[in-house]
């Protein structure tokens, strides 16, 4: 086979008879091919905006730190990777913690992700986070129900002085709808590629959606605050959804504001 480079696929657009052809003999799908153009082409310029952003965050010494929280198989890699791709390496830190270790496991619960928090001029994504103790560990019993109410009690506390002392946090919980998840779930069972991004725990997630539910149900009311509020994305569509996190977060560094632009996106507080 000719090589084929990209000066090639360039002439190709740019040449409507080949391209209609193209169509027509349902070699490309034009309106996926419409939707992933517009999806780069927006994506891109959030992207450079986002660096921007980040300048900002180093020049003034702002501490921000963007808590990931969802459903499995929900998007929420896939999203903090988009997030990061082009932004300074140097200051900025992708988290995700391990199971505590047995002396972790003795600490205050807070105390090992307080050590995680960003510095100044930093951005820390937090790849789930001490929310772990609101809804996966009592869902799979990793915690007491004791331990459950006390991180009730203590988180809004803890967020409140984080905040007063300067931090910028971002809470973001990606929802799916059961069936999207189970489509995914399978994709990844049977995908090589993917097989490493299902643990034993994510194949649980469709046997207890409802204990799930009910969890997220008490987090939104009990840790969505005025002053830290939940933003809920749904990401059935993916693209759609990581889009409104750029926004989100641009909106929130620049302007101090939590403005959502989409009805697939919930804020509770």
């Amino acid at each position: 086979m000719a090589d084929f480079n990209l000066e090639d696929f360039v002439n190709i657009l740019n040449n409507k008879e080949v391209f209609q052809y193209l169509i027509d003999k349902k070699v490309i799908k034009e309106k996926k091919f419409l939707e992933t153009y517009e999806y780069e082409k927006e994506l891109h310029e959030l992207q450079i905006e986002l660096t921007a952003i980040q300048n900002k965050v180093i020049a003034d010494n702002i501490r921000v730190l963007v808590i990931f929280e969802g459903r499995d198989a929900a998007g929420k890699g896939g999203a903090i990777e988009r997030l990061v791709e082009y932004l300074n390496p140097k200051k900025l830190r992708v988290v995700s913690l391990p199971k505590p270790t047995a002396e972790e496991s003795t600490q205050w619960y807070f105390q090992r992700y307080f050590k995680q928090l960003p510095n100044a001029g930093e951005i820390v994504f937090f790849d789930r986070s001490w929310y772990n103790r609101a809804v996966v560990e009592p869902v799979f019993g990793f915690c007491t129900p004791e331990q459950h109410t006390l991180f009730l009690k203590q988180v809004n506390e803890v967020e409140e002085l984080l905040i007063q002392d300067g931090v910028i946090v971002i809470k973001f919980f990606l929802s799916i709808s059961k069936e999207e998840q189970a489509k995914r779930l399978e994709e990844r069972r049977t995908d090589v590629l993917k097989q490493w991004k299902i643990g034993p725990l994510d194949q649980q997630a469709q046997e207890k959606w409802s204990d799930y539910t009910s969890y997220i149900k008490t987090l939104f009311k009990t840790t969505g605050t005025k002053l830290s509020p939940w933003i809920e994305i749904e990401t059935d569509n993916k693209k759609k959804a990581r889009l409104e996190a750029f926004k989100i977060i641009i909106n929130q560094i620049a302007n101090q504001k939590r403005e959502k632009t989409e009805d697939f996106v919930k804020i509770h507080n």
